[in-house]
């Protein structure tokens, strides 16, 4: 209460142009006195007089951004992008890279997944293919992680060695990641020469310059599964909050780093045992030692770069309890051998070696591999992962390339999204429960579709949820209906009134209009995408053809294509304008839509560089199809999404999250569920007859199904079925 209070104080003495009578309404004036009586008291006055005197707010303001913010409930997120969905010990995520500089600039993409499970459906977007339209040199590499305690239990269960189990998932994410599309310019993997050899070589940078430090420590041991478990591979009771299920490593709870034999209750994951306390001697990396060094650089990289807000308040968390040694070897088979004498028969842990794959694959793919990794001047890093991996990409390696005193690159730009779940519940793999990488290609949904809906709903400011009702939803309303029928009108108008060619265009206020409408959302998308807003931007790309949408509509070319030489030049700029608005959408959707992007263009016979002078220059619109530019054959993009095949997709992946809780409700809440969908489709049906102009009468008997729909959906979930009278009028 106390550190409260002089909080308060602190900011209305340091900002005294501020009258807090301002901001509160004649109810709250008695907080205002207050205030008033608080800032009058001598140690808050001398306490901020001596902030005003050092640094003012600058330094207030760095004090209120090391705070944390409230611990967050862990989810797991197998669809969000970079999320952590498998039974690996540590994950490596995703990272793209820009280099800004004569005589060109680059930007690539990187990550590291774990080889000893099915592929989880995470990248669905390539950074790199923005970076290409705004004409930086890209460069995007990937790969999977195979060191680990994971892999060996997977080699185990499926009766494989270790590289032949790496082998094998190796070759299924690379498949689904084709599926996707996801074009890497090399996918890797850290069971390499080149992984051993960088590795080592920052070990054995770090041990000559004294931020290595040997120590004995008491680790956890199964007796039944006769080997030492690694931090993933013990849960128990966290003793900072309680939180039962708590990793071996650090709490998703509390967010709190905790030493594995610190655990109330701890248990072996693998075999459910209760582990024993055996002391074993490994290598530290000397944080304390590096916090000086690395507050300097996270000062200046989040200053200058782009830091989600979790990464911020994460990363400062960590600073603000101070840092700790941590453990960088492991009492593991499977790994890259740690190659001091001492320590012989260890491998290192993996949040030390794997990270270290964004070298090592960028090595096997580019003899040039320290341009990129050795450029610190010239490259700018992305890092791209969820919130539960930021302190191992912002505190951790950063840590390990600063020892290494060898001007490695280190990340500019972290963005780190929340959790995003399924329906209303988690996902889970083990108890089946949503749609994993090897899983959505069977869905018969395009890989596109599924890139549009998981980048629609990323969860990059709160946890977000996967809904099957809604992704159909926005499949039919925001793709069918608005995106499709746009870029289908345009070219059909083309093909069919002007024999397949572009139309002389002589434009008037209102294309005008609409070329400043596009305009202004083709600057918000360049914007947006520059600070890795992903989901917003693409509401950018959905603005712009329903802009396009009212003006067809308003304009109504089939019909002025039917009248005199200045109608039919009228319906020829309407028409022409938006043929040259679908081509400019085909460019803007190739980072999220490249199969229906290119589709567009080969629709269109648009070149592929068609909109490279809009996304390079001002990011002003430019007419990139003239009059007289034949077009190809026009077909429909999308697909609608029925409701049958939904809920058929619903109970696939539904798992046995059927069984609630309360099981007498289960009924009750499926058909609710079900009577959701259908509404939706029905309210979808009436849109678009009305957007058609159908026949009154059928609209008016869609629209009586629609409010009996909604009569039943009240009544399943226990509400009155009738409406409430509207005010003003007479019941």
């Amino acid at each position: 209460m106390c550190v409260c209070v002089c909080v308060c104080s602190l900011t209305f003495h340091c900002v005294p142009a501020f009258d807090v009578h301002l901001f509160l309404v004649d109810k709250l004036q008695c907080v205002a006195r207050w205030f008033e009586q608080v800032n009058a008291l001598p140690v808050c006055q001398t306490v901020a007089q001596r902030v005003q005197q050092q640094k003012s707010l600058e330094s207030l303001k760095r004090f209120l951004q090391k705070q944390p913010l409230p611990p967050a409930r862990c989810r797991n997120a197998p669809l969000c992008n970079r999320a952590e969905v498998t039974t690996r010990e540590l994950p490596l995520r995703s990272s793209a890279r820009k280099l800004a500089s004569a005589p060109g600039h680059a930007v690539g993409a990187f990550g590291v997944e774990a080889a000893a499970s099915g592929p989880p459906l995470t990248r669905v977007c390539s950074s790199v293919r923005y970076g290409r339209l705004r004409g930086w040199n890209a460069l995007f590499v990937c790969g999977t992680d195979e060191y680990g305690t994971a892999t060996e239990n997977k080699a185990r269960e499926e009766g494989l060695s270790p590289q032949e189990i790496c082998d094998k998932y190796h070759a299924v994410h690379a498949s689904i990641y084709k599926w996707f599309q996801i074009d890497f310019d090399h996918f890797g993997r850290t069971t390499t020469e080149k992984q051993t050899e960088i590795a080592q070589d920052i070990f054995w940078r770090l041990y000559d310059r004294g931020f290595l430090i040997p120590d004995t420590v008491d680790q956890l041991h199964c007796e039944n599964c006769q080997r030492f478990l690694a931090d993933r591979f013990v849960e128990g009771i966290c003793p900072n909050c309680r939180y039962p299920e708590a990793r071996g490593d650090q709490c998703d709870k509390c967010g709190r780093l905790i030493n594995a034999v610190e655990l109330k209750d701890p248990q072996c994951k693998v075999c459910k045992r209760t582990p024993v306390v055996r002391s074993s001697a490994h290598l530290f990396l000397d944080l304390p030692k590096l916090e000086s060094q690395l507050e300097q650089w996270l000062e200046q990289s989040m200053s200058t770069g782009n830091w989600t807000s979790n990464a911020r308040h994460i990363t400062r968390s960590w600073l603000r309890d101070g840092l700790k040694p941590r453990c960088i070897t492991r009492d593991l088979r499977w790994g890259t051998p740690v190659p001091h004498p001492d320590f012989s028969g260890k491998v290192f842990y993996v949040w030390f070696d794997a990270p270290i794959g964004y070298l090592s694959i960028t090595a096997s793919y580019t003899d040039e591999w320290e341009k990129w990794w050795k450029n610190p001047e010239k490259v700018e890093l992305y890092n791209f992962m969820a919130k539960d991996n930021v302190p191992f990409h912002s505190v951790v390696f950063p840590c390990s390339l600063l020892g290494a005193q060898d001007n490695y690159t280190l990340v500019s730009n972290l963005i780190a999204t929340e959790y995003l779940n399924y329906e209303d519940t988690k996902f889970s793999k083990s108890r089946g429960v949503g749609v994993f990488g090897d899983m959505a290609k069977d869905t018969d949904i395009p890989s596109d579709v599924w890139r549009f809906y998981l980048l629609y709903l990323r969860p990059e400011g709160q946890d977000s949820a996967f809904s099957w009702a809604d992704m159909a939803l926005k499949n039919n309303s925001e793709l069918l209906n608005n995106l499709g029928n746009f870029i289908n009108r345009a070219g059909m108008f083309a093909s069919k009134f002007f024999e397949g060619r572009v139309p002389q265009m002589e434009l008037q206020q209102e294309d005008k209009r609409l070329l400043a409408q596009v305009g202004f959302e083709l600057r918000q998308y360049i914007q947006l995408l520059d600070r890795v807003r992903i989901r917003d931007a693409l509401k950018c790309i959905l603005n712009i053809s329903r802009h396009g949408n009212q003006y067809i509509q308003v304009n109504e070319p089939w019909k002025k294509i039917k009248g005199g030489d200045e109608d039919r030049l009228r319906a020829g700029t309407v028409t022409g304008v938006s043929v040259n608005v679908a081509c400019l959408l085909s460019a803007m959707l190739r980072p999220y839509m490249p199969a229906v992007s290119a589709t567009i263009r080969e629709q269109l016979c648009a070149p592929a560089n068609c909109a490279d002078a809009m996304f390079q220059g001002a990011g002003s619109f430019v007419c990139t199809l003239p009059a007289g530019h034949r077009i190809g054959t026009i077909s429909p993009l999308f697909q609608k999404l029925e409701a049958e095949q939904i809920e058929s997709l619903k109970r696939r992946f539904g798992g046995q999250q059927v069984n609630y809780k309360h099981a007498a409700c289960s009924t009750s809440r499926s058909r609710s569920w079900w009577l959701t969908l259908v509404l939706l489709f029905q309210g979808d049906r009436v849109r678009a007859l009305k957007a058609q102009k159908a026949e009154k009468t059928l609209i008016t008997a869609e629209v009586a199904k629609l409010l009996q729909l909604k009569k039943q959906l009240a009544a399943a979930e226990g509400k009155n079925p009738e409406p409430s009278p509207q005010k003003g009028k007479k019941k």
